[in-house]
Order: structure tokens, then sequence, then C-alpha cells
């Protein structure tokens, strides 16, 4: 398992914990995961809502809350930080400047194209940033526009890039019909973004790397998607049933007493499809049933508050506050898997076996060729007396 290399920071463990909103991954949850060796994720969506004032001073909350978890998460670890924002925000440019300011490690940012930067970054310089920046796609095509409008307008490429698949929770970059049907394996996904990148990386003589998102849930996932290519993964479900997450233990129960037929595709308000765990609520909205609210303002640019049936990020903050009669949980296609509360240093060292596990049946498959009978390799644990029977 090699280290993930962004520019010149360089992080040890390739997984990038994914940034989940509302509320529940914050200076807590990315702090342990910056701890561990990979990179800490806070999700600044609606971040202002743990604030008594947000209704009133939603802008001003918001600003305040990102810059308070950044200061908290750094003062909790000396590892790899980082803040997941979405471009579809209507504070989008403010959130990103406090993110600089804060000198935070890496930005992701997705839901948007991230094709405008505030004032921050044109007066001072990508080269004078501290803070590497990481859009997150759903294709080869939106990555080469990404690239293609910084090289011309700012002279400058991204440092790395997130390819998110169609099996991740939360608000996803498809069609719905696309993620009813036969997906686009996330592989594939990762070898045309690879292909893609490599043009621009020779052109600006840097190295890009692609991590995988969506549906990478252990380390046999870890290694089968960073033998396609990818660098490094993004995991966020596999974090939520943590001591350390930030969520209430209500939320991540609903993880762990989830089946495989509960995870569901639901519309969200904003106009995309979101993967969330079945519940009440969710029938509720399935049915047609309405959950009348007051928007206080527009805090997603896509959202028609007058006419949508519920205010989401209220109910995900609801959800993240043990509320689950008014909110619901997002969560990605192997939520499921989840069976107990864990730290993430379990979470990480259970990566680390699958993976390497994975790793030593290919050394072994390469070195016996045509002898390698999968089925008559016995391999526990990665310990000796691990016993081999030959053809």
């Amino acid at each position: 398992m090699n280290p993930l290399n962004i520019g010149n920071l360089k992080v040890n463990l390739p997984i990038i914990q994914g940034g989940m909103g509302v509320a529940i991954s914050l200076s807590g949850l990315a702090s342990a995961v910056a701890n561990a060796g990979g990179i800490g994720i806070i999700s600044a969506v609606a971040i202002g809502m743990t604030e008594p004032d947000y209704m009133k001073n939603y802008r001003e909350a918001n600003k305040r809350a990102l810059r308070k978890e950044i200061r908290k998460a750094r003062s909790l670890t000396n590892g790899v930080l980082g803040v997941n924002l979405m471009v579809a925000v209507t504070d989008y440019e403010e959130l990103l400047t406090v993110a600089l300011e804060e000198k935070i490690d890496v930005i992701i940012l997705g839901a948007g194209l991230p094709l405008r930067m505030p004032q921050y970054v044109t007066e001072k310089g990508f080269d004078n940033i501290h803070t590497k920046f990481i859009p997150k796609v759903s294709s080869a095509k939106a990555a080469k526009v990404i690239f293609s409008y910084w090289a011309k307008n700012f002279n400058y490429i991204p440092d790395a890039v997130v390819v998110e698949g169609p099996m991740a929770g939360g608000h996803l970059g498809f069609k719905k019909e696309d993620l009813l049907n036969d997906v686009v394996p996330l592989a594939d996904l990762v070898e045309e973004t690879v292909l893609e990148i490599s043009h621009f990386e020779k052109e600006f003589k840097k190295e890009v790397p692609v991590i995988a998102g969506g549906g990478v849930y252990s380390g046999r996932d870890m290694y089968e998607i960073m033998q396609k290519g990818a660098k490094g993964v993004k995991m966020g479900s596999r974090f939520v049933p943590t001591h350390e997450c930030d969520a209430s233990i209500k939320f991540k129960e609903t993880y762990i007493n989830s089946k495989e037929e509960d995870i569901t595709i639901i519309n969200s308000p904003v106009g995309l499809p979101g993967r969330a765990i079945r519940n009440k609520f969710v029938d509720q909205i399935n049915s047609g049933k309405t959950k009348p609210f007051k928007c206080y303002w527009k805090c997603l640019k896509s959202c028609d508050s007058k006419n949508v049936p519920y205010c989401i990020a209220q109910a995900l903050h609801n959800a993240a506050t043990g509320n689950m009669e008014e909110g619901f949980a997002f969560a990605g296609s192997k939520a499921y898997l989840a069976t107990k509360i864990q730290s993430v240093y379990q979470v990480v060292m259970e990566l680390k076996v699958e993976y390497y596990k994975m790793k030593y049946i290919e050394y072994v498959k390469n070195f016996l060729g045509q002898r390698f009978v999968p089925e008559q390799i016995n391999l526990p644990n990665l310990i000796p007396g691990i016993s081999i029977k030959l053809a």
C-alpha cells in the first residue's frame, strides 16, 4: 500500500474519508482519520446548523462553524485535514475562503463544476496557497472540462481528482435511470479518467493522482480499484459506525440495523438522485407526503424552496442529531455491511489486513501460475502457518 502523494503532501494511508453532511463528519471523525494516517474531511454543507443563530445569521454561522471545526480538528491531530465543499451552495466562495485562510491541507470541490475562484485565490495565486485543490467528478468528461478551464484561465490544474461512481451515498452525479439499471463500473470510470488526466500531467509536468470513491468499502475493494490506476480511495460509509463519527448513536444504528434491500434511491429536493437508507420518513416522502417548512435562506442554488416537499438540509441535520422520525441517513451501496460500532483505528486495521491479504493472494497466484487454485488456499490472516495446497 503506497502513500498517496498530492503535490508536496505525503499521506501515508491512501484513504480520504468522505465528507458527509449535515454534521456527520466534523472535527471528531476528521481528526481520528487523520491520526490514523489518512485524510480526515470536515463537511462544510450547512455546517452552521450546529450554531444557535443559524436561522438569523446563516452566512456568518456557516463561516464561524467551519472555522471552529477546522481549528478544533487541528488541536486534535497533526495529520492531514481537508474540507468538503459543494460548489452548489450559495456561500461557496465565502466558505472556500475560510478554508483557505485556515490553511486547510486539501479541499474537495463537488456538486458542480468549480470554475469560479474567490478573490483570495486570484490575489494570492495558486502557487502561494498551502491548500491542495481536488475536484470531485462522476466522469472523465467532467474532469476534462474542469482541467481544461483551469489550464486556460488559471495556468494551473487541480492537484488531484476524485472520481465518484454510481454506488456512492448521498447526492449522485448520475441520472436516476442510470442508477437503477446496469451501472457504469467504477473501474471503467477510473481508467478513463486516468487516461484523460495523463495529457494534462504531461503538459504541466505534474503528477495528478486519481482517487476512487463510491462503493469502496473493504480492503479488497481498495486493492482491486487501485489495480485499475487509482492512487487512493475515498470512503464515507465505512467510517459512519465508528465511535469518533460526529453523528448521533441513533444515526449510526441506522447503518448497523439496515439490510441490503433497505439501501434505496430517492429524489432529492435539489433535483438530484440520492442514495439513502429507507425508513419511515423516506417512505412518507416517496408516497407524496410533504413536510412544510419556512426557508430562511436559499442554501442551495438549485433548490426551489417554494415548491419542494421538504427541506433536505433540515432533514439531514435532524437525522445527524438522532431525530430519525424527521430525517433520514444518506449511505453508500454497501452500508448494510456494518455490524458494530468500532474505533477508526480498528476500521483502518481491518482495511489494511484485507488489502494485504488480497496483495498476498495476487503474489501467490503469480508465483504458482497454473498451479494456483484459489479455493484450496486458506488465508485466515497474515501470520506464519498459512496453508497452501497445490493442485
